[in-house]
């Protein structure tokens, strides 16, 4: 075997290349390198991280009051996600009730949904309360009111309504606004008694009342206590309105103008016929002055008046001259007209003789 290659052998043979030896890289330059790496990192993770930081973890809500049917997570969670704020949780208590609802159950509904944990700050349970609109007696009477004067012509000044049970409330949800209105209303004149339906909105919210109609009847009340004889001023009165079977058939709802006490009248007492009338104008034993007028004739005396009389009153007077009685009318203070006697007298009678 020859010791040479020949041609064929040569064509076979990879030719060896010498390369020079890589140079090292310096130490400092690669500490600074994975320095900068290192702080690339952290920065990468700290604006995953921060976000998450941001984010203020969800609490349990303090007592809380409803407006609607449902209680959401927003409703009674701080910090709820806001397109979970919406989400419904529990039904809330009746229009006007309480309840309570345990903060373990709030917990589970919102892990239950996937949102994370729930503080509660130590809170065993919350309290709802369902917040209402309330129609109450007042406005329940007004509306029945109004219907009895629409459809039976009672003055809603002069009736009264005792309505059947306890106060009635009609409860409704807040924009549930408008007046309430009685619907079905039957009234029975002999007995008194109604019923009808309060109702809001469209009979959304309604309450079925019944009860009597109470008559009332104005009358004059003292507010003062007023002596005999002593004037009675329209300031001493005030007008009320009495159950017309509780007031005097004879009470009367003013005096007339400058009539004074019959008697003494206490504070509180409602004014009846007789209690007042107009002022005595001549007193018994006064001197009075006799008057006689006639067309062309003019007469006076004085006289001694037998008994006391008001303005038009009949009274006997004694005339100081002749001390005779006779018969007068009482026309102003101290003053009494005497004429003719009437058709039996003569007609030759010019004047009578004050005698």
């Amino acid at each position: 075997m020859s010791a040479f290659l020949d041609d064929r052998d040569l064509a076979d043979l990879t030719p060896i290349v010498r390369r020079p030896p890589a140079r090292a890289m310096p130490m400092r330059l690669v500490i600074v390198l994975r320095a900068g790496l290192a702080l690339l990192t952290l920065a990468a993770l700290g604006a995953v991280a921060l976000p998450a930081r941001a984010e203020a973890p969800m609490r349990l809500r303090g007592d809380i009051t409803a407006r609607g049917d449902v209680l959401t997570l927003g409703d009674l969670v701080e910090n709820a996600p806001e397109a979970a704020k919406a989400r419904p949780l529990f039904r809330a208590p009746a229009l006007g009730a309480a309840g309570t609802i345990q903060a373990r159950r709030i917990a589970e509904a919102v892990a239950g949904a996937g949102l994370g944990p729930v503080e509660t700050g130590g809170r065993s349970q919350i309290n709802v309360q369902r917040a209402a609109r309330r129609v109450a007696g007042p406005e329940i009477e007004a509306a029945l009111k109004r219907a009895l004067e629409s459809v039976y012509g009672l003055d809603p000044k002069l009736v009264a309504l005792r309505l059947d049970g306890d106060a009635p409330v009609l409860l409704a949800p807040l924009d549930l606004d408008g007046q309430a209105v009685a619907l079905d209303l039957a009234y029975d004149a002999r007995t008194r008694r109604v019923s009808a339906l309060v109702s809001l909105g469209e009979r959304q919210a309604s309450l079925r009342v019944a009860g009597l109609v109470v008559e009332l009847r104005e009358v004059a009340v003292l507010t003062r206590a007023v002596g005999r004889g002593e004037r009675v001023a329209e300031a001493d009165l005030s007008v009320d309105r009495r159950p017309r079977e509780a007031v005097p058939a004879d009470a009367v709802a003013a005096p007339a103008a400058g009539e004074v006490a019959q008697r003494a009248l206490a504070v509180g007492a409602i004014l009846k016929a007789g209690d007042t009338a107009p002022p005595e104008l001549v007193a018994r034993g006064e001197m009075v002055t006799l008057v006689y007028e006639a067309p062309g004739i003019s007469l006076s005396m004085r006289g001694t008046s037998n008994e006391a009389g008001r303005l038009g009153a009949t009274v006997s007077v004694v005339n100081a001259a002749s001390k005779k009685v006779v018969q007068g009318t009482v026309i102003g203070p101290a003053r009494v007209a005497v004429g003719p006697a009437g058709p039996q007298r003569q007609a030759s009678a010019a004047a009578p003789t004050l005698r």
